[in-house]
């Protein structure tokens, strides 16, 4: 792969991934009480696709510091390995609210009748995430392929998430913030995180036409 089809790829995914959770977040504030089995399963199907695309970010930006600087390869390794399991992590949570209210015989609200995603969308996905954004921040303030404020922002989105880890301390309750499926720790976090990520896909996808083809590119990739 050469180094403008990963820039591409890389940033297509991010945007990909970017808007699909940008349209899932806006779907759990919808209703006051237990949701409609619609807007469950409906919210979970886009969540899904956004972390379909998540992988293939976190896959496509591995390949692209490996080509910008090999010596820096273990980072985007950390940055792939930890963000692979950010989205298993947050999958499995989808499967078991999806389970539950497909066997529910009435409407639930899955963010409490479901107790075993509280810590894994809120700490273990902080933790996971911060892991993430941190290896990131790493491998393009020191390579260079990105402008420094992505770096810098991907450190700051992880020193705010770290903050959260702790909330499974703090209850169980979804209208508290710093609960451990509270809005603050789940659904801000998510918001912040999916425009941070459209910010850097189109930052990612456009800077593959700085890029100098390298010699035998087709042309269908220069342009």
């Amino acid at each position: 792969m050469s180094e403008i089809l990963a820039r591409r790829l890389t940033g297509l995914a991010a945007l990909v991934a970017a808007v699909a959770l940008i349209v899932q977040v806006p779907l759990y504030f919808v209703y006051d009480g237990p949701p409609p089995d619609g807007n469950v399963l409906s919210r979970l199907l886009v969540g899904i696709v956004a972390l379909a695309s998540l992988v293939v970010f976190v896959t496509a930006f591995r390949e692209l510091v490996k080509r910008v600087s090999p010596a820096h390869e273990w980072m985007g390794s950390i940055a792939f390995a930890t963000g692979l399991v950010y989205a298993t992590v947050t999958l499995v949570s989808m499967g078991l609210e999806a389970g539950a209210v497909i066997a529910a015989d009435r409407p639930i609200d899955p963010t409490i009748d479901v107790s075993g995603t509280y810590i894994l969308y809120g700490s273990i996905s902080r933790l996971m995430l911060a892991l993430f954004l941190t290896a990131l921040g790493g491998a393009v303030t020191r390579t260079g392929l990105l402008p420094r404020w992505t770096g810098r922002s991907a450190y700051v989105l992880a020193a705010v998430g770290l903050a959260f880890v702790p909330s499974l301390f703090f209850g169980n309750d979804p209208a508290s913030f710093y609960a451990a499926n509270g809005w603050g720790t789940t659904a801000l976090m998510g918001a912040v995180f999916s425009y941070w990520l459209l910010a850097l896909g189109v930052c990612t996808y456009r800077s593959a036409g700085r890029v100098a083809p390298a010699a035998g590119t087709p042309a269908a990739l220069r342009n």
